[in-house]
């Protein structure tokens, strides 16, 4: 009697997102070449979206692992839509129930399954245990909003409810969601584990979208459907040569062509390797739209063109990782128009796609990127043909076509700031065991001065330590023969430096590649980045990481905690426990 209260209390008084009846029964992936469909869309209603996902596995096709959440109707990885202001209640339920098949070199895992833990302080880390991460978004780095050191979901918990307001001044983007449990993140995200997060209100940002019609683009990667099929040749030229690193992802083939390290799909469509039947994204006629891509790959870097009879089109950028490329609001309604988007694993770009004349075809593209000679084999492939036809349905969603300006920045421009310290980070790796070089790769990230070892999650002591209203200059170096991709949770930062060069570029990032190195220089590769600590909803205890989900599982990552402005500096000591829970800034279980 008192649940059927309790249900009535919440239709009466909460905006819920009713289901439909259906049991859904696992993930479903689209056919090669099929039409790309948008994710369902589950948006805010008077300030607060309530979405329940059950979070499933199974073996798909060649014995793949496939991972997927699931809306109650059966909808999979729907889009997240809310506005600055709105609260988010999100209930997850592990549903896991086989073993991850490629567990990183760097998984561990801390207690046992039997254990009875609290998914805040949780120290069972399994290929079971799952969690989630608001890629992007400014928001508290605790338990039940966006921790992913200690939150530990386990298939025998409860749904377990993610609750935290977006922040007013979130700028208006496109983010996403995934797992990030220390050595299981890359299985979970190459099978499919990820979805978008829309913060409206970029038209606010860009009056030019007013009115336009918005698509949503996920592209992800995967294990090779056909993994021992021949390149496609032409002529009499023969294969080539097929090298693997100590992980088996293929390497560098510095061709531009070949077997790539992993197949893509758009929105689930796949494009498998050898042949790469393209998936078709029908449009209407001089239709302009606004495309919001997200490269979700564990550890595929994508080059994005657009084809019509081999000529390129412009893309018009109007925002880079969530963040509208205005200077915070200093230079509205500008549009960077650029032949191609290089996007690493996380990577976000909405631009303005201009339209086909009607009966047109072009090809979607990925350009191939040289990852390096340890990197992976990203060669070039088509995403998609696009086609304008009168018989496209048109975009169900529209941005507001009369919205009103954001308010002015209330700090100033991050690149105005000066930086109270500089500090400096590497990349590097080693094999597991030096004394073979054919052993797994350690991977690292450094701060100079302190000792070169990988990630450990049973050590709590933070790398950096900074105070909420810092602002730093980091210098992230490349010291490896491989792309890496430099990721930091909670903030955004700016591009200053590129390999000790100056540049200028109007808008902040979250993820950025740091060239490789040659392998000779004795300058090591760079990017230099403005970091801003000055959001107080990031105080806490959160990482940095390279976003290949396989570096990061194998031990790319770092721990940074951020004090209250005038709280002392306090390390992980005994001593300091006190003062670190008066501060808040212990992860300890809600009781």
């Amino acid at each position: 009697m008192k649940a059927i209260v309790v249900a009535i209390a919440l239709l009466m008084f909460e905006p819920i997102l009713f289901a439909k009846a259906r049991k859904p029964d696992g993930c479903v992936r689209p056919a090669p070449g099929s039409v790309v469909q948008g994710p369902e869309d589950l948006s805010s209603r008077h300030g607060v979206l309530r979405v329940e996902l059950t979070y499933r596995d199974l073996m798909g096709a060649n014995n793949q692992e496939e991972y997927c959440y699931q809306s109650p109707d059966g909808a999979e990885s729907p889009t997240l839509r809310l506005n600055p202001g709105d609260l988010l209640i999100l209930k997850l339920k592990n549903e896991l129930k086989e073993p991850a098949v490629g567990m990183g070199p760097g998984a561990m895992v801390l207690g046992q399954p039997m254990e009875v833990r609290e998914p805040c302080d949780s120290s069972i880390m399994t290929p079971l245990s799952t969690n989630l991460h608001f890629h992007g978004l400014t928001v508290p780095p605790t338990c039940h909003e966006d921790d992913v050191l200690r939150t530990l979901v386990q298939p025998d918990s409860p749904p377990f409810e993610y609750r935290f307001r977006i922040p007013e001044n979130e700028p208006p983007g496109l983010y996403w969601y995934h797992p990030h449990v220390h050595g299981f993140t890359n299985p979970q995200v190459l099978g499919g584990a990820s979805g978008a997060l829309i913060i409206e209100g970029i038209a606010r940002a860009n009056r030019l979208l007013a009115g336009m019609p918005e698509r949503v683009f996920v592209i992800r990667d995967m294990d090779l459907l056909h993994p021992n099929a021949a390149p496609m040749q032409s002529g009499n030229v023969p294969p080539p040569i097929v090298l693997r690193d100590a992980e088996g992802d293929i390497l560098n083939m510095s061709t531009g062509g070949g077997k790539p390290a992993k197949d893509l799909s758009i929105n689930f469509v796949p494009m498998p390797y050898p042949d790469y039947p393209p998936a078709k994204i029908l449009v209407r006629p001089n239709e302009r739209q606004l495309w919001r891509v997200l490269n979700g790959s564990a550890i595929t870097y994508v080059d994005l063109q657009i084809l019509v009879a081999n000529t390129v089109q412009p893309l018009g950028v109007v925002s880079f990782d969530g963040v509208p490329i205005n200077e915070d609001g200093m230079a509205g309604n500008r549009i960077l128009w650029e032949s191609h988007i290089l996007l690493p694993p996380a990577g976000r770009v909405e631009f303005i796609f201009r339209g086909l004349p009607q009966g047109v075809h072009a090809n979607f593209i990925t350009r191939s990127v040289d990852t390096g000679p340890a990197g992976e084999n990203d060669p070039t492939r088509p995403l998609a043909t696009i086609v304008a036809s009168d018989s496209a349905s048109k975009p169900h969603l529209r941005l507001n076509p009369s919205p009103k300006p954001l308010p002015p920045p209330s700090e100033v421009w991050l690149g105005d700031v000066k930086p109270v310290r500089t500090r400096t980070l590497y990349f590097s790796e080693r094999p597991k065991n030096p004394n073979d070089p054919k052993s797994p790769t350690v991977f690292m990230i450094t701060v100079e001065g302190q000792k070169t070892e990988p990630f450990d999650p049973r050590n709590t002591t933070p790398n950096i330590v900074v105070h909420q209203g810092d602002v730093e200059d980091w210098i992230v170096q490349n010291r490896t023969q491989e792309l890496h991709a430099f990721h930091i949770h909670q903030i955004h930062f700016l591009l200053t430096d590129w390999n000790g060069v100056p540049v200028y570029e109007p808008f902040l990032r979250d993820t950025i590649n740091v060239p490789y190195w040659d392998g000779k220089s004795k300058v090591y590769p760079s990017v230099k980045l403005r970091m801003d600590f000055r959001d107080p909803n990031i105080i806490g205890t959160f990482v940095y990481h390279c976003h290949l989900a396989e570096h990061e599982d194998g031990g790319m990552m770092g721990i940074i905690q951020v004090l209250p402005r005038n709280a002392p500096s306090v390390g992980s000591k005994p001593a300091d426990k006190d003062r670190q829970r008066k501060y808040g800034l212990l992860n300890a279980p809600n009781r």
